[in-house]
């Protein structure tokens, strides 16, 4: 059988994950929490990956869980565990260095919602649907409520939370689930345009920024002034901005590799 997930990485640093178990929609089982957890912690170890890109093959890009094995099992421990292992890839996502990028087609449901709420970017095809829609089943999906609040004004969360219904591609749009929806035959191209723009940014101005982006989020104001002003003054420090604002005064494009 072909590993759960595949990866590529080409010359420029663009890492891609694919998962690749379209026979389950690509279901988070433990066997696929454990690849990506594994890809991940690669990733974050490797200086020369500038953006992850998180696809999915087949008809579906994830619907969650693997319900048949998570029945198989009945036992809070188990349950305690799957769901502290889920919650460790999810922050792993947050805690790389670079950006991640959801690549969404077909139905992204559950905890699946959850993985493209958790990326720092998503584009959808039209064709894909979204929803977090446990309760249909008796289980709330509380896990995946932690990224969606952060991402989804609270109503519209709340909406999809009780009631398990699928929202389109436009309307996460809309609802700020994504950043963008194309067309299935623009989803390459649209992915390609974000991945391209970062890549023409240093990777460490990146780096610092994404931390702090998520770090000030959970502090008060004067907390979040405080650390933005250190990672600030930091930056300025760094090659990247010393060349990036000397290459503005002198009116000529910059050139990072100096």
């Amino acid at each position: 059988m072909e590993p759960a997930l595949l990866q590529t990485k080409d010359e420029r640093g663009v890492v891609t994950l694919t998962m690749n178990r379209p026979a389950s929609f690509n279901a988070l089982s433990q066997e696929m929490l454990a690849a990506l957890q594994a890809a991940l912690d690669a990733i974050a170890a490797d200086e020369s990956a500038r953006v992850v890109v998180l696809a999915a093959n087949g008809k579906a890009f994830c619907p969650g869980h693997n319900l048949k094995e998570m029945i198989a099992t009945p036992e809070l421990a188990y349950y305690q565990q799957l769901f502290a292992q889920c919650s460790r890839v999810m922050l792993s996502i947050q805690q790389l260095p670079v950006p991640v990028l959801a690549r969404v087609h077909g139905i992204a449901t559950a905890a699946g919602c959850q993985l493209v709420a958790q990326c720092d970017l998503a584009v959808a095809s039209t064709d894909a649907k979204f929803a977090v829609s446990g309760v249909n089943l008796g289980l709330f999906c509380s896990t995946p409520s932690v990224p969606l609040l952060r991402n989804v004004p609270a109503k519209f969360a709340m909406e999809m939370l009780v009631t398990g219904e699928f929202i389109s591609a436009q309307q996460a749009l809309e609802r700020l689930l994504v950043n963008r929806a194309v067309a299935p035959e623009q989803l390459d191209a649209e992915v390609a345009k974000l991945v391209d723009s970062i890549l023409a940014k240093p990777r460490a101005a990146i780096a610092m920024g994404k931390e702090l982006f998520y770090r000030q989020r959970e502090l008060g104001l004067a907390a979040a002034y405080q650390l933005a002003n250190q990672t600030m003054a930091v930056n300025m420090m760094e090659h990247c901005a010393q060349e990036g604002v000397t290459a503005f005064t002198e009116k000529r494009k910059p050139d990072w590799s100096r």
